[in-house]
């Protein structure tokens, strides 16, 4: 199947289709035109690499996964591994949670004092 083609079958763009195939999580033979040739059972790795990624694992990550991202990755038994690599981005999200709680919280603040208090600004929760 062509790159189009997965991209179709899998919702996921040609350029990241590029981009999981630069980064080692996809393969591909080439055509004597030079287009991209995937085997359809791709379509279950990319399938399982947007849901990583979309639960927040970067394609680094993701490279974790490898020996389960062509079957149901979410059936998969974790590994001690793949635990360590989710609780490490897990913890990186709630530190970068909490940043943006704090600026938001200044900011909130700031506007509060500038327009006579808390009663006219009401930050979004």
């Amino acid at each position: 199947m062509r790159i189009g083609e997965l991209a179709e079958a899998t919702g996921a763009s040609p350029r990241a289709l590029r981009h999981y195939e630069q980064a080692g999580l996809i393969a591909c033979e080439r055509a004597a035109n030079g287009y991209r040739l995937y085997d359809p059972a791709v379509v279950v790795r990319v399938r399982n690499i947007r849901r990583l990624v979309e639960a927040g694992l970067t394609l680094d990550d993701v490279r974790v996964f490898l020996p389960c991202l062509d079957r149901d990755v979410t059936a998969s038994p974790p590994t001690g591994r793949t635990l360590q690599v989710a609780l490490r981005r897990l913890a990186v999200m709630e530190e970068r949670i909490a940043a943006q709680v704090a600026v938001r919280d200044r900011l909130a603040a700031a506007l509060a004092e500038a327009t006579g208090g808390p009663g006219r600004i009401r930050p979004v929760a």
